[in-house]
């Protein structure tokens, strides 16, 4: 039979990946950052303020951070400056700071009358899911850049994780801090997944005279 006569295959439905933007997530920028920032605070959206600004502090992934408990950011009667908790995929303890602004926010979040009783912080709204999942957090990061005009698809939880750390190496070009920060165990872990790459090199080197 030749080519010509064949039938026709007509696929059942869409590949998973039609419209969207596959590879590394963008980190946010700065401007990002303040935008989404101010629409929640006009919005009220005390859980959804708390939840961004740790994001961006903890550097976490987002399977930790939906883990996180109200003992691991609160002692004494107020929020930590710094804490540190153990990584699901590593294994490994990573240390992050919390900010004025977030722990005002993180401390907004809990006199709300929704945490009473809760151990996880970001808790569910279901008995059986004691915290958020990652899904849900992928879902209201999606509702945040859409808010401010952004294409959704370009960003993910990873921007989240990203975002920091993508200012902090742009500004001082020290990728150990910025290894440390994000808890990897190699170097090279760190190189890709800044996206760091000759110009990076290059734009460094030229920053510094002898």
């Amino acid at each position: 039979m030749s080519a010509s006569n064949l039938p026709m295959i007509i696929p059942s439905k869409r590949a998973w990946n039609y419209g969207r933007i596959i590879g590394q997530k963008r980190p946010l920028l700065p401007k990002h950052v303040w935008a989404i920032r101010v629409r929640l605070e006009l919005s009220n959206s005390i859980r959804d303020l708390a939840l961004f600004n740790l994001a961006i502090d903890s550097k976490l992934r987002g399977c930790d951070l939906v883990r996180l408990k109200v003992t691991d950011v609160y002692s004494a009667g107020s929020i930590k400056e710094r804490t540190s908790i153990l990584q699901s995929k590593t294994k490994t303890p990573v240390r992050f700071e919390i900010s004025e602004g977030t722990r005002k926010s993180l401390i907004d979040w809990l006199q709300d009358p929704m945490m009473s009783g809760h151990e996880f912080l970001w808790p569910g709204r279901f008995h059986d899911r004691p915290h958020i999942s990652t899904r849900q957090y992928a879902r209201m990061l999606k509702d945040w850049v859409k808010s401010i005009g952004l294409e959704p698809s370009a960003y993910g939880t990873h921007s989240m994780r990203r975002t920091k750390v993508a200012q902090i190496y742009r500004k001082t070009g020290n990728l150990r801090a910025v290894q440390l920060l994000l808890g990897h165990t190699k170097m090279d872990s760190t190189v890709r997944y800044l996206g760091v790459d000759l110009e990076d090199a290059l734009s460094i080197s030229e920053n510094v005279e002898i």
